[in-house]
């Protein structure tokens, strides 16, 4: 088998071993920002049983 052929299924396999470790960590992020999404989800909303008032916004100007 010719040298060339031999590099080139070389770069190939590298390729596509670059690519798979690459598709892992992108789909690893991808699970990661949808886990934070639904944390801070319902963070703006406040809950039924407190009082009025608590866990508003705090005006530290006033």
């Amino acid at each position: 088998m010719d040298m060339s052929l031999v590099m080139a299924a070389m770069a190939m396999k590298a390729g596509s071993t670059q690519q798979q470790i690459g598709t892992a960590i992108l789909k690893q992020n991808i699970e990661q920002q949808s886990s934070v999404l639904q944390l801070l989800q319902p963070a703006g909303v406040p809950a039924a049983n407190n009082p009025a008032g608590v866990g508003g916004y705090l005006d530290i100007l006033a």
